[in-house]
């Protein structure tokens, strides 16, 4: 009987072992023929060590820079429904961090004080004087960091299910995930449930980049990196809050069940301010997805 158990797990060992060496091999072959494929878009800028790609549209009076949530792709085109409804009235600037989208990597700490560096220093580049940051999910962390230290010129924020310093955070060992992604295991994920994995319906005009970039950049080392420091970016901005004349709009996700007090927490940063709004939006975390004609309508009718 143990003669057999043993050769039923050498058995189901060998079995995965090769199952994991095709999905590996695949996943980096389907890596060179889909590099030509991504198309360019945006403008690259030369900062620090690599290359940061924005894209900068529409002719407004008021200029709103856009910041993506944790991990995506690309952000450019995860908020191009938004941007095209907001360059109407807007001056839109997309910031894709290092590692995303079509942004180099980078050797930098992937630290909230570096990030808002970053951003800094692309605002410097592009002749920004004024302007209002505007971000999804993590990008809350990052804009009430910014504001601590850049309140003049950054004249206000506009949240999207946007993080809350005073969230819990609990530490992630990327270690499993990163395995998981080099093997291909996450791409073999994707070809069964794209328009899940991918959250882009496959009647969308840009799923196919998405999923390119997706592949491209799913095992992007500043993501995980990112992901790794925020045990650390959490903790040390507990307690920060915008300044008092900064005027801030928050869009919340009614159904987001995930994080408890996660309503509270947003009315919590409201108070104090001059002027402060929330809008909470029937939807999951990414509501620009579903809720673009409200988000848009509303944040014209706070600017104004």
């Amino acid at each position: 009987m143990l003669r057999g158990i043993l050769t039923t797990l050498i058995s189901v060992s060998l079995i995965i072992g090769i199952g994991l060496f095709t999905t590996t091999v695949v996943h980096q072959v389907s890596l060179k023929r889909e590099a030509p494929k991504v198309l360019d878009y945006g403008r690259k800028l030369a900062l620090f060590d690599g290359e940061i790609n924005v894209i900068d549209e529409g002719q407004g009076r008021e200029t709103i820079l856009l910041l993506p949530g944790q991990g995506t792709a690309s952000p450019y085109l995860d908020f191009k429904p938004l941007i095209n409804q907001l360059k109407k009235d807007y001056r839109v600037v997309t910031m894709e961090p290092f590692g995303y989208g079509l942004s180099s990597q980078t050797k930098r700490q992937r630290s909230v004080s570096n990030y808002v560096e970053e951003i800094q220093a692309v605002v410097r580049q592009l002749n920004l004087k004024h302007y209002k940051l505007m971000g999804h999910s993590i990008a809350g962390l990052y804009a009430i960091n910014y504001a601590q230290i850049y309140p003049k010129e950054m004249t206000g924020f506009i949240g999207i299910d946007s993080s809350t310093p005073e969230q819990p955070w609990p530490g992630i060992d990327m270690g499993v995930f990163d395995f998981l992604k080099e093997a291909g295991v996450f791409r073999a994920f994707i070809k069964m449930n794209p328009e899940t994995a991918i959250g882009v319906e496959k009647s969308d005009p840009n799923f196919e980049q998405t999923r390119l970039l997706t592949m491209k950049n799913m095992s992007s080392r500043n993501m995980a990196e990112e992901l790794q420091e925020l045990s650390h970016s959490f903790p040390d901005s507990r307690g920060l809050r915008y300044p008092k004349d900064m005027p801030v709009l928050l869009f919340v996700a009614d159904n987001d069940n995930s994080m408890p007090h996660w309503l509270e927490m947003h009315q919590d940063q409201l108070k104090g301010l001059k002027k402060g709004k929330l809008v909470q939006l029937k939807g999951a975390h990414y509501l620009h997805h579903t809720q673009t004609p409200t988000i848009s309508k509303e944040i014209k009718k706070f600017l104004d």
